[in-house]
């Protein structure tokens, strides 16, 4: 395999994962927990 080939391949997986991460944290999120009961919602 080439290098030049590798490198751009981890370097398009990093950017994937770090922009999946980006995307997760920016969503709004309600969690409301009461006693015996769990609300979960995006």
């Amino acid at each position: 395999m080439d290098v030049k080939a590798v490198l751009i391949g981890a370097l398009a997986v990093a950017v994937a994962v770090l922009g999946y991460l980006y995307w997760d944290s920016q969503r709004s999120r309600v969690d409301i927990r009461l006693p015996g009961v769990t609300i979960k919602g995006n």
